[in-house]
């Protein structure tokens, strides 16, 4: 998108010089360059809002009486209605109602949910609607613009704005289980925001928000696109995700340049196993507390997500093979992980 602008021109003669101010000039070149730069981040705002908020939908809660119990976010995947948001909204729910921004409201139905990585996917018996881009994550740098649209409190087609503080972040979902990558971003968020979808500033969704610190400002966290990306399938496919259970808790950590050269790994970081459960399947293959994983079947495994994705799709009864970074040594072992839901 090209700005440009048009300064004054000032001209001088003899007569008038002693009144020209050099440091004026300046200062009016300044604040029409600072007006420049505004008007290009509303501008970036402005086209997400026109472009993704017609799929941003509110999405409510009903007891089995029919009486709301809650209310919250979601974003039009497809045109046939299925929208995405967090488990905790749609948790617990009798009946589900989605909201329109264009107006009205439909009865919806829950596909699948997944409350190990907090989201759910619902059904709108509607056709021909507006859908947001959904094409996975791009790189995302911190400092980058993220525009967050949703209902807070009650508010429809709300929208706030901030940047990417951090990435990579771990965040505990409702279900106990630690979901990786989260990305940490500075627009507001209140109740109501929750399954909303986070954005970049050519309207990709870059996250699904999904929780923020009680007392603190401004740090909310969305789950990555690229959880969404694996999981989506499978709550299409099973209504659940359908996971490949190693027994172990496990976090992402980086490698050294000189562990990756040394090994000649394509990694540029690994799953550091921080526990294992008695006699499960870890334990049973000798795989120990401090191991990195840095492959599984020879494929590169660089988070947790990697694992999950992996074993998501992980055939049952096939031991799998682990490329284990032990100390200072690589080591391989086989396991058969035990399917979990």
């Amino acid at each position: 998108m090209g700005i440009s602008w048009h300064l004054p021109i000032v001209t001088t003669s003899t007569s008038d010089r002693s009144h020209y101010d050099p440091d004026s000039a300046t200062n009016t070149v300044e604040s029409i360059s600072d007006v420049g730069l505004l008007d290009a981040y509303s501008q970036a705002v402005i086209s997400v809002v026109d472009e993704v908020g017609p799929a941003v939908v509110s999405i409510q809660t009903l007891s089995k009486k029919g009486r709301p119990t809650g209310l919250g976010s979601g974003v039009v995947m497809t045109p046939d209605g299925y929208v995405l948001t967090n488990s905790h909204v749609v948790q617990n729910a009798k009946h589900l109602r989605v909201l329109f921004m264009e107006g009205g409201d439909v009865a919806a139905e829950r596909v699948g949910d997944d409350p190990a990585t907090d989201l759910a996917l619902l059904r709108a018996q509607l056709n021909g609607l507006s859908c947001a881009k959904f094409t996975g994550s791009p790189m995302l740098k911190p400092g980058q613009l993220a525009v967050a649209l949703g209902n807070p409190l009650g508010y429809q087609s709300s929208v706030t704005a901030g940047v990417v503080s951090a990435v990579g972040r771990a965040l505990r979902s409702r279900a106990g289980r630690l979901i990786e990558n989260v990305v940490q971003h500075t627009a507001p968020l209140n109740p109501g925001n929750s399954g909303g979808p986070l954005l970049d500033s050519r309207c990709h969704i870059i996250g699904i928000n999904t929780a923020i610190i009680v007392g603190a400002q401004n740090i909310g966290f969305a789950i990555p696109a690229s959880t969404a990306d694996w999981v989506v399938p499978q709550l299409l496919q099973h209504g659940v995700v359908r996971r490949g259970h190693l027994g172990i808790a496990a976090r992402q950590r980086s490698l050294s340049r000189r562990t990756i050269l040394f090994h000649q790994l394509n990694n540029h970081s690994a799953v550091e196993v921080l526990s294992i459960t008695t006699q499960g399947p870890a334990d049973r293959a000798g795989i120990n507390t401090g191991d990195f994983i840095v492959a599984i079947d020879s494929e590169t495994v660089n988070s947790v997500d990697d694992l999950h994705r992996y074993l998501s799709n992980w055939q049952p009864r096939h031991p799998i093979e682990l490329t284990l970074l032990r100390r200072s040594s690589l080591v391989k072992r086989s396991i058969l992980p035990e399917m979990s839901v």
